[in-house]
């Protein structure tokens, strides 16, 4: 989902679902339905961190243009083309194919289904006139087993073939399950045809409609297509419910000639392979089962382990022992996850991490992607940075009363403690978009803004090793002496001291970057010398002699000296390459998300005792 991985998913769904519950909502909706309407509202998103948010975003944004194109009387193709250029799935697609084997198969068969899709779209406009993208949905979401019915298609071998009683006609199989034959869908008494009633145009002219005692004759030889299609076993599946109001069976199950036998309860495992294979391994390692029953179980599990595809991948891996944890002893690699002649990609904010806080937290944290959901803090963070941004480029006014009115927006989203803790965070926030405002306007020694959430990528060396630097800068400047001062705005409560301030890891990492050209296509193409770097707390008043409480507190970094900016770096690429990552202790352990699994820590011990 807008390549999202299941773990940003997960951390974007618990973090909706705290939304709702500090909104009062003691039972969220599942977090699917939530994202859903979070897409459908993409000022909701803003308050997340783009660390796992980022692709929900970008979507939410795609899905709002498409719906503003087909509001403007846009077609089904036009919205499917915005769709589908507005993604990189196409990029994907033609590097898979141009690649070759197995996944540039996969790819083209990709590529042949949006093909079909957008032909599909064409034809329903030119054959209807264009009814609306709702109704080509509609169409194209009744079609859920082919509606071709002429075209033939490989049939793997010990599949299972799914298809309407229609397609059904002539073929036999040993077993057939006919699921779902409740009343008022077998028999189905509705009329048939189209608007226009074209079904009724015969050779003699306008034929009478079907009485409801024909289409009840008619569905009932549909039925028996279907019930004759097993040669050993037939099963009919229905549903029951208790108040009569409710799904009841087909009239037809009584006319089987057998009883129908209810099952209540849920089954003893979800009728799926994964649950199928879990169930097979433990009957094979179960003492109390017999040998001939563990015997069985484990030829199963061959079975299903030798099935493959057409192009000989397995169709259920997770049946073969090479892919059973706990069986083998811990091993060591001999080859490193990372290859040491790539350079090691860090951040500003993983570089102070892995050197002076604790490597295991930025391993689970950014690696394993394991860390809690973002807090209403740092959606707090989020939403006053994009305000910046929006206000430095001139896409909103400086206006506190605009601000406002944005802010009021989104505000809602964050998922607070409680009403009271909503209104105080809000007063502190109206707060930090003031002191911005006048920082914003204020002289600042001659600098001029030349960029906002400035993008960079580049390359240092460090040592022995290659340190790939990536990231934003809140905003880059101009001096009055033409050299490169970044700005990064922070909105938390804590401050650091004058002397971290001077060997800060990001705003180091900010300098390096301005010297190896990150910004030089702002300058004109020209490399700027690194003037410096500032944080500016929008959170905290600057002191009484520097303005007050109407004025931010400003910390500066001066222009970088010295060798320890590379020996931090290499410090921490050392760490990463290293690939072992042991627990550090300190103040940052108080809020640390992993603390009931750290070794270092006595919550965590049951880890290692």
């Amino acid at each position: 989902l807008g390549g999202m991985d299941a773990a940003d998913l997960r951390r974007l769904g618990r973090a909706l679902r705290d939304e709702e519950r500090a909104g009062g909502n003691r039972l969220p909706a599942p977090s699917d339905e939530l994202l859903a309407r979070a897409l459908a509202e993409p000022g909701r998103l803003i308050a997340h961190d783009p660390a796992y948010a980022r692709g929900a975003q970008q979507l939410g944004k795609l899905l709002s243009r498409t719906r503003a194109l087909l509001e403007n009387g846009g077609t089904a193709e036009q919205a499917l083309w915005e769709l589908w250029s507005g993604t990189n799935w196409p990029r994907r697609l033609e590097r898979a194919t141009l690649r070759g084997g197995a996944a540039g198969r996969n790819a083209d068969r990709d590529l042949d289904a949006v093909c079909a899709l957008f032909d599909t779209a064409a034809r329903a406009e030119e054959r209807t006139g264009g009814r609306g993208a709702l109704n080509f949905l509609e169409e194209v979401d009744a079609q859920d087993i082919a509606a071709d019915t002429l075209s033939k298609r490989t049939v793997r071998p010990e599949a299972v073939r799914l298809m309407t009683a229609h397609r059904a006609k002539g073929l036999e199989w040993g077993l057939v399950v006919v699921a779902g034959v409740q009343e008022g869908l077998w028999p189905d008494l509705r009329r048939r045809g189209s608007l226009l009633e074209a079904d009724r145009i015969g050779r003699d002219g306008l034929a009478e409609p079907l009485s409801p005692g024909a289409l009840l004759a008619e569905e009932r030889r549909l039925f028996y297509v279907a019930a004759t299609r097993a040669r050993d076993r037939l099963v009919v599946t229905a549903v029951k419910a208790p108040a009569d109001d409710g799904d009841q069976p087909s009239r037809f199950l009584t006319e089987l000639g057998v009883e129908p036998r209810d099952v209540t309860g849920r089954p003893r495992r979800p009728l799926a392979v994964a649950p199928l294979v879990a169930e097979l391994r433990a009957t094979t390692v179960d003492p109390k089962a017999s040998p001939e029953l563990r015997e069985a179980a484990a030829h199963r599990l061959a079975r299903l382990a030798a099935l493959t595809d057409d192009e000989d991948q397995p169709l259920v891996p997770a049946a073969h022992p090479y892919r059973w944890w706990g069986l083998y002893e811990p091993t060591h690699s001999a080859a490193p996850v990372r290859d040491p002649a790539q350079p090691v990609a860090l951040s500003g904010s993983a570089l102070d991490q892995l050197a002076h806080t604790c490597s295991l937290q930025w391993f689970l944290g950014r690696e394993v992607k394991a860390d809690a959901p973002a807090t209403a803090a740092q959606g707090f963070g989020n939403v006053v940075h994009v305000l910046a941004d929006e206000v430095a480029s001139g896409r909103t006014p400086a206006d506190l009363a605009v601000l406002m009115e944005r802010l009021d927006s989104v505000w809602n989203s964050l998922a607070f403690d409680a009403p009271w803790k909503s209104g105080q965070e809000k007063e502190n926030a109206r707060a930090a978009l003031e002191r911005f405002l006048r920082w914003h306007v204020m002289d600042r020694a001659g600098r001029t803004p030349a960029a906002t959430e400035h993008p960079f990528d580049v390359t240092l060396e460090a040592g022995e090793y290659q340190v790939r630097i990536r990231g934003s800068m809140d905003r880059v400047e101009q001096d009055a002496e033409g050299r490169a001062y970044v700005v990064d705005f922070k909105t938390g409560k804590q401050a650091p001291t004058r002397d971290e301030v001077a060997r800060h890891p990001q705003l180091a990492v900010y300098q390096l970057a301005v010297r190896e050209g990150a910004v030089d296509e702002v300058f004109g193409g020209l490399r700027p010398e690194a003037g410096g770097a500032e944080l500016v707390q929008l959170r905290q008043a600057a002191a009484k002699k520097e303005g007050g409480d109407a004025l931010p507190k400003v910390q500066s970094q001066e222009p970088l000296a010295g060798e320890w900016v590379g020996d931090l770096l290499a410090t921490a690429a050392g760490k990463v390459l290293d690939e072992r990552f042991t627990p550090t202790t300190g103040s940052h352990c108080t809020h640390c998300a992993f603390r009931a699994s750290c070794s270092a820590l006595p919550e965590g011990r049951h880890i290692v005792e």
